[in-house]
């Protein structure tokens, strides 16, 4: 149903950090907006070329055309770059694949799962393979002989391994059909002595490492197994969450701002393998309380929104005084990959600050799913009828039966986590509220994409964590949270503010606010079920849930929709919107005639929603009840509800029939419970 907790991120810990969803589809949109169109196809070609110094110019002429910048991006892979790419992968020339690596990792980051599956698809992960000992056998000559190569090739080594750790961490996100490709390659053993070793080595070369590390081991049971079978793993990682030891890197604060990220890594590294089994040091312990809650807790109330939008903004407008680097490029002085004007340093590391926030936010949306997946229940045989009530029509008479089971399902829950939940709840109230680079502008592009992408991907994050902790903390009823209406009260509206920020105008490229949307319903129903009651209905608010209910075509939005408003039905005093929710609800339902337009988990909402609102008959609202004869539009339901219920496949869906069937039954007894009241 609606009411379920996201415990990982389908593969995709990185938001697209350069959309291009704004621009409308084909090649022909993305010329029109490009202003370097004329740029491509020379770059293209000089990647075939024989001269090596200019197949290496052109591989780092395709990291400065692409930054921040989606229609060029977009031209570049309909020429086929990314295939050009992969075969300089194998150039004869050192500089050229490993400018080649650079181009790649920038696809990766910049241009989401389209590019990284085009990649697979291209078999980039042949050349990355063979880099794999290649870059381990460096690794170890100059771990135990650092003299014996100069300063300069070394950190060209942990440049290009950086460059193939992010994307081997990106195409591990992309399906899971690359992800079984890259289990096969055993990484776990070669990413961890990139931390063993993290005092010698440069610090974005090991957070590489270790974000490559959390990626594979989110759910993905051979890296899982990997990483548990050898204690050294993670006593290592539990030194990096513990490390506060002295700075020897000459910039302290860039320095601390890395070390912070890899710590949050290193976390959720521990968290994704957990429970871990003896010796490790960490048997035995409670990873959500005793490491990522401490840890990430203060990361999370680090940062302000606003002043970081503000920070981005003045940047940008420093930045566009600068000259272009495309201008900047020629055969006789090929700039690096890796080069960035003082502007765009402070850029990157104002990004990479949020992403350490996304990223602990990730972790902790995780953390606190304390709610265990639904139980299975028992197959049923092909072909095996279900048990209907067939012939249950004379049940709805004017007897009562005792006992009526409501939709109160008890969910077993972890107390302990729920119990520190509370205090994350304003820092996240505050991380949802969006600023002025939160969403691109109407079908156009931010004026600092990465910064958009990161700041719209932190409040999605932080309404996803809320989601977890409102039900967690619903699944565990605290009579000092119900007791404290005014928390509720200013919960609610606080998620409202954010809602109403994003508003309701959504154009093409601000997917996001829509997503905000669909989950904020959500994280409303989780506030409501626990200040049930107490929360006053708003006019507004109800019709803009009924309307996001009628226009949404996903049922589980549809559910969060229904479940928020019977939460607000609740209020005793509330006559009338009691009467406008209840009006609506009905409106869900079969007719005698015809069966519910809105599918059928939102209608077995329905059902466990008109229940529960007026299963008290002594509550001022129920007047509506039986001025309304609402009795009889239930009863004109029961037969097209039978029908849904049978309807579903429980092969297919068994919590769904299950609860279909509990409500079909407690529909039928809650009729005749009214009927007997006589009034």
């Amino acid at each position: 149903m609606g009411k379920s907790q996201k415990k990982r991120s389908m593969r995709r810990h990185n938001p697209m950090r350069v959309p291009d969803s704004h621009l409308p589809k084909g090649l022909e949109s993305a010329a029109s907006s490009s202003p370097k169109n004329e740029a491509v196809l020379p770059i293209i070609q000089k990647l075939e070329n024989p001269d090596a110094s200019e197949r290496k110019w052109a591989c780092v002429a395709v990291s400065n055309l692409i930054q921040n910048d989606p229609s060029t991006r977009r031209l570049l892979q309909g020429k086929n770059v990314v295939g050009a790419l992969i075969t300089r992968l194998s150039d004869s020339e050192e500089e050229v694949w490993i400018e080649a690596a650079g181009a790649l990792r920038n696809l990766c980051i910049d241009g989401g799962y389209d590019i990284c599956a085009e990649m697979y698809n291209k078999n980039i992960l042949a050349p990355l393979k063979s880099f794999v000992p290649k870059i381990s056998s460096a690794l170890s000559q100059f771990l135990e002989s650092p003299k014996t190569a100069p300063e300069n090739a070394q950190r060209v080594v942990y440049e290009f391994t950086e460059n193939v750790n992010t994307i081997l961490w990106c195409l591990s996100e992309t399906s899971n059909k690359a992800l079984n490709a890259i289990n096969q390659i055993n990484l776990v053993p070669f990413l961890m002595s990139f931390l063993a070793a993290r005092e010698k080595l440069p610090i974005a070369t090991v957070t590489a490492a270790a974000q490559c590390l959390y990626v594979l081991t989110d759910d993905n049971q051979p890296a899982i197994d990997e990483l548990r079978s050898n204690a050294a793993y993670s006593t290592c990682l539990l030194k990096i969450v513990h490390d506060e030891g002295g700075v020897t890197d000459k910039d302290k604060e860039v320095f601390w701002d890395r070390m912070t990220m890899l710590k949050v890594l290193s976390s959720g590294i521990l968290s994704n393998v957990s429970p871990l089994p003896p010796p490790s040091a960490a048997s035995g312990a409670d990873i959500g309380k005793e490491i990522v809650l401490p840890l990430l807790q203060p990361v999370v109330a680090s940062v302000s929104l606003t002043e970081s939008s503000a920070l981005a903004e003045s940047l940008v407008v420093k930045l566009a005084l600068e000259p272009p680097q495309i201008e900047k490029l020629s055969l006789k002085s090929a700039p690096k990959s890796d080069h960035r004007s003082d502007t765009e340093v402070e850029l990157d590391r104002l990004e990479n600050k949020l992403r350490t926030v996304q990223l602990a936010l990730e972790i902790l949306t995780g953390v606190c799913a304390t709610l265990p997946d639904p139980d299975p229940i028992s197959e049923v045989q092909e072909g095996e009828p279900d048990a209907e009530d067939e012939d249950n029509d004379a049940e709805i008479e004017e007897d009562v039966t005792d006992g009526m089971a409501l939709d109160d399902i008890p969910i077993a829950n972890d107390t302990t986590t729920a119990s520190h939940l509370p205090a994350l709840v304003e820092p996240l109230i505050t991380l949802i509220q969006p600023v002025r680079l939160s969403f691109p502008p109407a079908a156009g592009q931010s004026s600092h994409p990465p910064t958009t992408s990161v700041l719209s991907a932190i409040h999605v994050s932080a309404l996803e964590c809320l989601n977890n902790i409102f039900l967690s903390l619903g699944a565990s009823p605290s009579s000092g949270l119900a007791a404290a209406p005014a928390s509720g009260k200013h919960i609610w509206d606080s998620v409202w503010a954010a809602l109403g920020g994003v508003g309701t105008e959504i154009t093409r490229g601000q997917e996001r606010k829509q997503e905000m949307w669909e989950i904020g319903v959500g994280v409303l129903w989780g506030v409501g079920n626990i200040w049930k009651g107490s929360l006053v209905p708003n006019e507004d608010q109800v019709q803009l849930l009924i309307q996001l209910c009628n226009s949404s075509t996903d049922p589980a939005i549809r559910v969060k929709c229904i479940g928020t408003l019977e939460c607000l039905a609740q209020h005793p005093q509330s006559i009338d919107a009691n009467r406008v929710i209840a009006t609506h609800l009905l409106s869900i339902l079969p007719t005698s005639t015809a069966p519910s337009t809105y599918g059928t988990e939102p209608l077995i909402q329905t059902l466990s929603a008109l229940i529960d609102i007026y299963s008290d008959e002594n509550l001022p609202y129920d007047v509506n009840f039986r001025q309304g004869n609402f009795v009889q539009r239930l009863v004109d339901s029961v037969d097209g509800v039978r029908k849904a219920v049978r309807a579903i496949d429980r092969r297919k869906e068994r919590d769904l029939k299950r609860r279909g069937e509990e409500m079909r039954d407690n529909l039928i007894a809650f009729i005749k419970y009214r009927r007997a009241l006589r009034f």
